[in-house]
């Protein structure tokens, strides 16, 4: 059976806070758990009106501590805005809280704009090789220390922490190839390089003590209902959200309208076509077939799905729904 884990923004709707959403991602989680999704992901933004996991290993913790089995993790922490070190020693404590239940993914992109992003990091100099040498450098403190080093995680020195490397380019194809470590491409929203990514991170991929064989984890966005025409409204909301995005306008994510499509211009309905292109909305029949599909056209080695709706018990069904059709994809063979 191929996995299917949870990626969490945590969203923050209109007429929310992000106290409710935080309540909201600790219900799906505990959900998730019971349905059998292998990991629950969160996500570093920042200065989003829209999402409420900015402090994103505080949020880790928060789930790890209410759930009991499934692991918990960053998709992604974005690097750049953080010295190595610092991650190390956050997710070191995690991993000493948790055992045996924390990941961390990594990214190179902001999470933010160019004005927040200089706000968190109070310089903007770019340095092409410095996300890869941060994430060796991030490596090197969860081994064992050297005698003599003066440089520590601790907690994290000597813990066993699954690094994940995240993309949507070739350049983290390449580096989560050179280093052997696993490869989550985020198609859900930056699907254009998905196919080159995963070929060309499948032909160079070197064995590494963390991982022996390549592992590929695409992101799909699934809007499951008990009917397509209510799965086409719920995901509405998602629509809205990303045509605000591409207007500049990003806010809460907005409850579903009836219509949205139409009040589009074709250059809009197109962006947003072209980014969602990985996305399966409907019926239990009609998300089972979409998923089978996915996976029999990507050859992913795991699923990351995730649902961005306004109402939660929708999006509780949603995601119960989707695990059905995992179970059903897997005794179809």
């Amino acid at each position: 059976m191929i996995p299917f884990s949870v990626l969490d923004l945590s969203p923050i709707v209109e007429g929310g806070d992000a106290a409710g959403a935080l309540r909201n991602t600790l219900d799906l989680a505990q959900h998730a758990e019971r349905w059998g999704y292998r990991r629950y992901w969160l996500a570093e933004h920042h200065s989003m009106a829209g999402v409420a996991s900015a402090a994103t290993s505080v949020v880790i913790g928060y789930v790890a501590g209410g759930t009991k089995t499934i692991r918990v993790g960053a998709g992604g922490i974005m690097l750049p805005n953080h010295s190595p070190l610092v991650i190390a020693e956050q997710f070191g404590t995690l991993e000493s809280l948790y055992p045996g239940r924390i990941d961390l993914g990594l990214g190179r992109a902001p999470g933010s704009d160019q004005i927040t992003a200089r706000a968190l990091r109070r310089n903007l100099d770019s340095d092409p090789d410095a996300f890869p040498r941060d994430v060796v450098e991030l490596m090197d403190y969860f081994r064992s220390p050297d005698p003599g080093q003066r440089v520590r995680a601790v907690p994290g020195a000597g813990l066993n922490v699954p690094i994940w490397i995240l993309g949507s380019s070739l350049f983290g194809a390449q580096l989560a190839a050179a280093l052997g470590l696993p490869y989550a491409f985020a198609s859900h929203f930056a699907p254009t390089q998905m196919t080159p990514a995963v070929e060309l991170y499948r032909a160079r991929f070197r064995p590494s003590p963390q991982l022996a064989r390549p592992h590929v984890m695409l992101g799909v966005n699934v809007f499951a209902a008990d009917t397509d025409e209510e799965a086409r409204l719920s995901f509405t909301s998602l629509q809205q959200a990303f045509v605000n995005l591409i207007r500049g306008r990003p806010g809460p994510l907005p409850p579903p309208v009836e219509g949205f499509e139409r009040q589009l211009t074709p250059m809009e309905r197109a962006g947003m076509e072209q980014m969602l292109v990985c996305t399966v909305v409907g019926s239990p029949e009609t998300v089972r077939r979409g998923l089978a599909a996915f996976v029999a056209r990507t050859g992913a080695d795991e699923l990351m799905v995730t649902s961005q709706m306004f109402d939660h018990t929708a999006r509780l069904r949603s995601f119960e729904i989707t695990a059905e059709a995992r179970d059903a994809i897997a005794q179809a063979g």
